[in-house]
C-alpha cells in the first residue's frame, strides 16, 4: 500500500527549495501520494520560539557552506538572493491561494515558478512590479494574483494551514510526514526515501 508525504515548505528557505527540487522525484520512486503543505515560516518560528540560523553568525556561515554543498549532493544549483531573509507573506498567500482556488496544476507551476525565480535565477520579487512582470510572462494575471492576496479568506487560509503547521510539530521548513513520520531538512531526503518506500 503506498504512504502519503506531506511536505511542509516556505519559498523563504533555502535549505526548502533544496527538499523541492528532490520531493517529487521521491514521490515518484516510492509511489508515494504527495501532499504540499504552504505555511508561513516567520509565524511558525514566532509560535515555537524557533529563529533563522542566519540570525546568528558563526551559524549562518556554516550554512551557506553547507547548503551549497547539499545542492551539489542533489544535482541542482543555488544562489543566495539579495534581501535575504525573505519575507514571502505576499507570496505564500498566493500559494495557498492557486491551491485553493485554481486547482494542482496551476498550484504546482506556480511553485515552481516563485522557487526557481528566487534561488536559482535571482529575481527581486520584493519589487512589485518584478513580482507582477514575472507573473505576467508566465500566464499569471498579475491583477488576480494581488485581489487573490488581499482577500480576508486566503489571508486565514494562510494563517489556519501555518497554526495547523505548528500543532503538528512543526519548527522549520523543509518539514516532511512520511504516514505521521516526521523528518526535518534537506538532509534527511534519503531517510524520507527509505520511509516512503517502507525500506
Amino acid at each position: 500500500m503506498s504512504k502519503t508525504i506531506d511536505f511542509y515548505f516556505d519559498f523563504a528557505s533555502p535549505a526548502s527549495f533544496l527538499g523541492y527540487t528532490q520531493i517529487e522525484g521521491i514521490a515518484e520512486r516510492t509511489g508515494a501520494a504527495l501532499v504540499w503543505k504552504p505555511m508561513l515560516l516567520g509565524g511558525v518560528f514566532k509560535a515555537t520560539g524557533n529563529a533563522s540560523p542566519v540570525l546568528i553568525p558563526a551559524k549562518g556561515r556554516w550554512m551557506n557552506d553547507d547548503i551549497m554543498r547539499w545542492a551539489q549532493r542533489h544535482g541542482t544549483s543555488i544562489i543566495y538572493p539579495e534581501g535575504f531573509p525573505l519575507n514571502t507573506l505576499a507570496l505564500m498567500r498566493g500559494a495557498v491561494g492557486y491551491q485553493l482556488r485554481e486547482g494542482q496544476e496551476r498550484f504546482r507551476l506556480y511553485v515552481d515558478l516563485i522557487y526557481r525565480a528566487i534561488w536559482q535565477r535571482q529575481i527581486d520579487l520584493r519589487d512589485a512590479k518584478t513580482l507582477t512582470g514575472l507573473l505576467r510572462d508566465n500566464d499569471f494575471d498579475p491583477d488576480t494574483f494581488l485581489l487573490m492576496v488581499a482577500e480576508p479568506e486566503i489571508k486565514q487560509a494562510l494563517i489556519a494551514a501555518t497554526e495547523a503547521a505548528v500543532e503538528r510539530g512543526v519548527f522549520g521548513a523543509p518539514t516532511f510526514f512520511v504516514d505521521g513520520v516526521m523528518h526535518f531538512g534537506q538532509d534527511r531526503m534519503d531517510w524520507v526515501e527509505a520511509e516512503a518506500s517502507g525500506t
